[in-house]
């Protein structure tokens, strides 16, 4: 892409978890280093936290890319990263829980309902969606990460860089699917 004859697409990079909730806090700590970094101009960095509908909202404000960074219990060993590319053009799961409970909506179901919110308003959904995630350790009472995660936290920054890089996220350089720590 030649970046003289047009902008680069805007991507928005989300942290989410719930921070008293352990290693649930993976996207909201990564979120804060990653705004601690130098990212190109067309990078927005937001620490979501818990409140879905809150993203759903500002993905109407017009991003190409959506890159989600969350805990992501896969079956890994703790620490694990994972990159995940979201089938946007894919049906939508059907919430299993009342229609908006604003602290406990999934990325599938800040998903669904940005489709929504996308038809009434006419604006366009991100054309990407990628899960930056991590295999926690424990989603118990606590504050604070347990150290699988914690050491993780740098190499998911590192792999978001990756990702970011010439203003389009690219799971090729990072393994396709899974990146291990």
């Amino acid at each position: 892409m030649n970046a003289s004859a047009q902008s680069p697409p805007r991507t928005l990079v989300a942290g989410i978890g719930n921070v008293f909730l352990g290693d649930d806090g993976f996207g909201v700590e990564t979120a804060r280093l990653l705004t601690e970094r130098e990212l190109p101009g067309h990078v927005e960095v937001v620490d979501i936290g818990v409140r879905g509908v809150h993203l759903a909202y500002q993905l109407l404000d017009g991003y190409d890319t959506l890159v989600l960074v969350d805990a992501t219990a896969r079956g890994g060993a703790p620490g694990t990263l994972y990159v995940i590319e979201h089938d946007v053009g894919g049906p939508s799961p059907a919430p299993d829980a009342p229609a908006l409970d604003g602290h406990r909506m999934t990325p599938d179901t800040v998903l669904a309902l940005l489709s929504t919110l996308c038809a009434g308003t006419g604006a366009e959904p991100p054309r990407r969606v990628l899960v930056v995630g991590c295999e926690p350790a424990s989603v118990d009472e606590r504050i604070g990460l347990s150290a699988p995660v914690s050491d993780a936290v740098p190499e998911a920054v590192r792999l978001i860089e990756e990702l970011l890089r010439n203003g389009e996220p690219s799971v090729a350089q990072a393994s396709t699917a899974e990146a291990s720590t």
